[in-house]
């Protein structure tokens, strides 16, 4: 909405401002965590009102959990808000990527808050059965592919880029839509699974976001691209006011999701950022680059398959607990050291997600 303003800077020329990506991501990232910061303590209140007893916490969790029984949940409808007014608000309407990502951003939030819906009504951890959600997810994977396929130039439709690599670029022909869902599904999924902890997943989103921020800003720009010997994508230099938004809007959140958390993110905020992230890294063609800045994600992902294939194939448990921030917290580590420690592990590995942007 404000972007329309930069048309007055003929006659006005502080009006300027508003043609900047720059300005208008660090607006939007602003404007999202004042939102999230206003709606919280109602959200909280009326969540609290709506929910009761809270969020049903796993009997078979750490012992230590049980003290956070009577926490509400669909705290993500705090970050959903936030992102979207702040999207609204600053980016160019007219920007295909925007209503694409966007939308996928919405689409995953709702199947997270009919799963928190359903957990909370009939009070046990069950949600949408496991096949349910993962064919409802593939489905929207499927469209929001076709989509990114569309707007893409039709040499880089479905083709992989490595990182750290200047000039090698792999086609994957008709395998690509498969592997947009596996990134896609499995990002959503492996953000649920590292919610697990007050504070934990929201920093490593912060940060795999901002990896994303700079690389939308870059190869949207023809000269910045071209210097770092990055494919050029035009129009996606948009998307970095939406992750401006949703960094904003994921800080407000971590406001009253820090240890001890007023409000859990549920799985209407977890799928909905793993969605976006996801919808992300492949409208920026940085797919691989991802599961570098989002490593903590992978690792949780990995913990709890290793864990249930091992358990089904030998009858034996690799970890104590999974996912892995549980086994640590079974290995005697404070739920305040994990998180930190989660923390630390997700900016080093969004430093090294950047370099890959100049180490070619």
């Amino acid at each position: 909405m404000l972007f329309w303003l930069s048309y007055l800077a003929q006659d006005i020329s502080v009006f300027n401002v508003f043609r900047y990506l720059t300005f208008r991501a660090g607006g939007a990232l602003v404007t999202a965590f004042m939102i999230a910061l206003l709606i919280g303590p109602a959200l909280i209140r009326h969540l609290k009102q709506m929910q009761g007893a809270g969020q049903p916490i796993r009997s078979a969790g750490p012992e230590t959990h049980q003290a956070k029984k009577g926490t509400p949940t669909m705290g993500g409808l705090m970050i959903i808000v936030a992102g979207v007014c702040a999207t609204f608000l600053w980016a160019r309407w007219t920007n295909p990527y925007i209503w694409l990502v966007l939308g996928v951003f919405l689409a995953f939030g709702a199947v997270g808050f009919l799963d928190d819906y359903l957990k909370l009504t009939r009070r046990n951890t069950a949600g949408i059965s496991g096949k349910k959600r993962l064919l409802v997810e593939f489905f929207m994977s499927f469209v929001a592919c076709l989509g990114m396929i569309y707007l893409e130039d039709g040499s880089m439709a479905t083709t992989l880029t490595i990182p750290f690599f200047k000039n090698i670029f792999l086609d994957l022909g008709w395998f690509y839509i498969p592997f947009v869902l596996f990134v896609m599904v499995g990002t959503a999924n492996a953000v649920n699974l590292t919610d697990g902890l007050d504070g934990l997943v929201s920093v490593p989103v912060i940060m795999t976001t901002l990896v994303f921020m700079v690389i939308a800003y870059v190869i949207g720009r023809i000269d910045y691209a071209t210097y770092l010997q990055l494919h050029h994508i035009r129009d996606a230099g948009e998307l970095a006011v939406f992750c401006g938004a949703l960094i904003g809007g994921t800080l407000g959140f971590l406001w009253y999701n820090a240890h001890p958390a007023q409000v859990f993110m549920g799985d209407t905020g977890s799928l909905a950022l793993g969605g976006a992230l996801g919808a992300l890294a492949v409208a920026t063609k940085h797919e691989i680059v991802l599961a570098i800045a989002g490593g903590v994600f992978v690792a949780e992902a990995l913990s709890d398959i290793i864990q249930v294939g091992s358990y089904k194939l030998r009858g034996k448990r690799v970890f104590l607990m999974a996912p892995l921030h549980h086994h640590f917290e079974k290995k005697g580590w404070s739920e305040t050291t994990v998180v930190v420690r989660f923390w630390i592990i997700s900016i080093l590995l969004a430093l090294l997600a950047l370099a890959t942007l100049k180490l070619r």
